[in-house]
């Protein structure tokens, strides 16, 4: 992924109004990001513990998206499996994550779900780059190439049901 300002993140939301992506906690180390490791930035708002979001580029544009998880947590014995990246967390590493649709959709209250890693991360554990505190990734005969492909068609089709 290229390297994002924080005039490209605020402009990129789809499913917020722009009023709302003006009052996004926009991450302050975009410097320091890994960029050429992410499919996506993603990140969790310091000051409101229950919205995350995440940014990525999808035919040539940004497209980013508001997202709102539960704040309860899980046993830690509970363990559960990403959508995207196919990673495996215990307790509450991995949330459902749910976005309002873009357009009259949203403003209706129509919204949509995906279970994630609760760190956005998943572009870090597809890659290597993390190693999930008390969950796995399974060994899989895809090659490194094709685990990436497969977590942007992940990201993608829910991508598609936020305008659908």
């Amino acid at each position: 992924m290229r390297p994002l300002t924080e005039q490209d993140i605020r402009t990129s939301f789809v499913n917020c109004s722009k009023g709302e992506a003006k009052r996004v906690a926009v991450p302050r180390d975009l410097g320091e990001r890994p960029w050429d490791d992410l499919d996506f930035l993603g990140w969790r708002d310091p000051g409101a513990p229950d919205r995350s979001y995440l940014v990525t580029e999808r035919d040539g544009r940004l497209v980013g998206v508001a997202l709102r998880f539960p704040a309860g947590r899980h046993g830690f014995l509970h363990r559960s499996m990403c959508s995207v990246c196919l990673t495996t967390h215990r307790g509450s590493g991995v949330s459902l994550m749910t976005a309002r649709k873009a357009g009259a959709a949203g403003r209706e209250g129509n919204s949509v779900g995906l279970y994630m890693c609760a760190d956005l991360a998943c572009s870090l554990y597809v890659r290597g780059r993390r190693t999930p505190e008390s969950g796995a990734r399974f060994e899989e005969s895809l090659t490194l190439d094709e685990q990436i492909a497969r977590a942007r068609g992940n990201l993608d089709a829910f991508l598609d049901k936020l305008s659908a």
